[in-house]
Parts: C-alpha cells; sequence; structure tokens
C-alpha cells in the first residue's frame, strides 16, 4: 500500500469544489487524514480571489502516476481547463506533495501554508 499527501487548492467556488473533490479522491483511495483548511492569498498573481488550501494523507494501492493521472481527471470533472495560467484562478488544484514519506513537490519548502498543512497529517515527516 502506497502512502501519498495530496495537497488541495481552490479559489473558484472552494466551498464546493474542496468537498466535491475529497469526495472523487475517497471514492478511489482512502482517505486517511486531512489537514485544516485555510484562506492564503495568491502566489504569482495577486489580482484573483484568495484561496482555501489544505491536505489530505491518503493509501492508494496504485502507483504514482496512476494517482496522478487520478487527480489530473478529478480537476478537469470539476471544470480545471488544461494550460491555466500556473498562478491564475482555479477551481481546483491537485498535487501529490509526498510520496511513501518523501518529498516529491518542492512548493513544499517554499510556501509555509503547504508546509503546515502536510506537516499537519503526516507529523513525522524529515522534511
Amino acid at each position: 500500500m502506497n502512502r501519498a499527501v495530496i495537497g488541495v487548492g481552490s479559489n473558484i467556488e472552494p466551498e464546493r469544489n474542496v468537498p466535491e473533490a475529497r469526495r472523487h479522491i475517497a471514492q478511489r483511495h482512502r482517505v486517511v487524514a486531512a489537514s485544516p483548511f485555510v484562506q492564503t492569498r495568491p502566489v504569482g498573481y495577486a489580482d484573483q480571489p484568495d484561496f482555501t488550501n489544505g491536505a489530505l494523507l491518503v493509501e492508494t494501492a496504485v502507483d504514482r502516476e496512476r494517482l496522478r493521472a487520478d487527480l489530473k481527471a478529478i480537476e478537469t470533472m470539476l471544470g480545471r481547463q488544461p494550460g491555466e495560467n500556473r498562478y491564475g484562478p482555479r477551481a481546483i488544484d491537485l498535487d501529490i506533495v509526498v510520496w511513501n514519506g518523501r518529498i516529491v513537490d518542492l512548493d513544499f519548502y517554499t510556501r509555509e501554508f503547504l508546509r503546515e498543512a502536510v506537516m499537519a497529517v503526516l507529523p513525522d515527516l524529515e522534511p
């Protein structure tokens, strides 16, 4: 069984999109824990609404590439368009941050809100 921490963010209808993303993830993988979700200022492009961000710890039988594909499919289902501005508004953003105890998303080191969310669900992680 693989364990992953998924970063979850939204600034377009987050009150609908964050729970909907979690529901779809839980249909495919076992959600073990969820961090608190917090409001954050946008990164990179300031002229947009604040984001709701947090993290989910999941256990899954699939490999990392399959999990990534599942997350992209959920993003598309919830209205994210391919090629959107990396720093622009989005209905949902789902990223694998930690895979089997190894940090795989470098944003962990530069975004305090992401680091805090990950550590909330995986407190024994060695950064």
